[in-house]
């Protein structure tokens, strides 16, 4: 009795190898020559990205997600050469990536966004920016947000769904930025004198470009002054240099030439 049972056992299991036995060294030699393929599709594309000067962290991102998802295929297939029946597994995939997508849906838009915006590169980091009413340098460029470091050292976090479905100043991109100052005179000054004394203090100042060459002309005839367009350029670093030193270097120049910066007045008449 006891030897028919082992008799019996021991054919179920012969016939329980011979069933599941090659399929089971069939899934491990495809998840093994999977991986290898895995790992040079990874290589390949992490070559590419760094050829094409792809951002550190999105060439991460992606890597990951390559990799994840041929690893997730692989394992499908796996499963699939075992017998078990992976069309549940598809459609419980399929749900969950749904409910995601519906719960993140602001989160996706802004990795839509960073993904666009490290691709085309319309700025890049220490480029001073202006988009969505801040202005300042990029500090970092991450997956979901660009951080900007504004001109009073305030660090702005910025979405970049709205960055990239946004307008865009870059003031880096052309190395070159244009400082715009206005400067009144009396109406008793001479216009010649005056507009030359402003433009020795450009020319003499070594931080304003001679390319683009600066300019000085009459923009208007105000209330109680004649006013200068003073237009000086500089590159992005010395910006705001140049701002307030030709606010100060003009106002020396024209206090020593004698010609009077004009100021409100207030009169009282006595009754």
């Amino acid at each position: 009795m006891e030897n028919t049972d082992v008799s019996s056992w021991m054919s179920k299991g012969m016939e329980f190898v011979m069933e599941y036995g090659p399929k089971v060294i069939g899934a491990i030699i495809i998840y093994i020559i999977g991986s290898w393929v895995i790992g040079k599709i990874v290589k390949i594309a992490r070559k590419a990205m760094n050829k094409s000067n792809y951002e550190e962290s999105l060439q991460k991102f992606l890597l990951n997600l390559i990799g994840w998802g041929l690893k997730i295929f692989l394992i499908i297939m796996v499963i699939s050469k075992l017998g078990v029946e992976t069309t549940s597994f598809a459609a419980i995939i399929a749900a969950a990536g749904l409910a995601i997508g519906l719960a993140l849906q602001g989160s996706l838009s802004n990795f839509a966004g960073g993904v666009l915006l490290m691709i085309f590169k319309p700025y890049k980091i220490g480029d001073l920016v202006e988009a969505q009413g801040t202005l300042g340098v990029v500090k970092e460029i991450e997956i979901f947000t660009t951080k900007l470091v504004t001109p009073d050292n305030k660090l702005a976090i910025v979405p970049n769904g709205a960055m990239a479905n946004g307008n865009i100043i870059n003031y880096t991109a052309e190395g070159k930025m244009r400082v715009d100052l206005t400067i009144g005179v009396g109406y008793g000054e001479d216009i010649k004198k005056a507009k030359e004394v402003l433009m020795n203090v450009l020319t003499s100042d070594p931080k304003v470009l001679k390319d683009p060459a600066p300019s000085v002309n009459v923009s208007e005839l105000a209330d109680s002054s004649v006013n200068f367009a003073v237009r000086p350029y500089s590159t992005p670093d010395d910006y705001w240099d140049v701002y307030f030193g030709t606010l100060e270097n003009c106002k020396i120049a024209l206090d020593n030439a004698g010609i009077e910066i004009p100021y409100p007045h207030e009169v009282q008449i006595n009754k």
